[in-house]
């Protein structure tokens, strides 16, 4: 699940939510119904984490009710829909085994939910890197992100140094004078 929330920028209880139904590892799509706002959205997702929730999906080992089609995609070994307090306890055992940690004066430690600004600024550098308008690209971030619009995007947008540094390239690009052909 914590691949998930990070891969796909979803809020955790949009993947406690999710039923098997609503994941399509073959078209890797995901759907998320009536969430934040009373929005729904399709959501596609890579390969990788298609082949994680196909392997998660085939070795559950729990009882599943007859309607295995509308069961919870992620549940406890009994086969209970998992409770968001156990979701973020497991973070937190995982980050301290792990050693992620900010330092001790800091308001807060790592949460869940900063799985999906880490998504967000990770999509940004990708798509400085890759040269496209972000601009344009910003509005499909707010709808893949189940935002009413781009202002309740921005606030996952923190800079980081790798973000800086893309855009400070990019910037030099734009800034740089077209040199003058030595052939005039």
């Amino acid at each position: 699940m914590i691949l998930l929330l990070y891969g796909a920028g979803l809020r955790a209880g949009e993947a406690l939510r999710l039923r098997s139904c609503d994941v399509n590892l073959q078209d890797r799509m995901l759907s998320i119904w009536n969430t934040k706002f009373f929005k729904s959205r399709l959501i596609p997702i890579g390969a990788s984490l298609a082949a994680a929730l196909a392997r998660y999906a085939q070795e559950r080992k729990h009882p599943r009710p007859r309607d295995v089609h509308l069961s919870r995609f992620f549940t406890t070994r009994t086969g209970m829909a998992v409770p968001l307090g156990r979701l973020e306890a497991g973070f937190v055992r995982l980050r301290e085994r792990t050693g992620i940690q900010r330092p001790h004066t800091d308001r807060w430690q790592p949460r869940l939910h900063d799985l999906r600004a880490t998504f967000a600024v990770h999509r940004l550098v990708a798509w400085y890197r890759e040269g496209v308008d972000l601009q344009t690209r910003l509005p499909l971030l707010a709808t893949y992100l189940g935002h009413i619009n781009v202002s309740g995007t921005q606030v996952y947008l923190t800079m980081t140094h790798e973000l800086l540094a893309e855009a400070s390239r990019r910037f030099e690009r734009y800034a740089r004078p077209v040199e003058e052909d030595a052939d005039v």
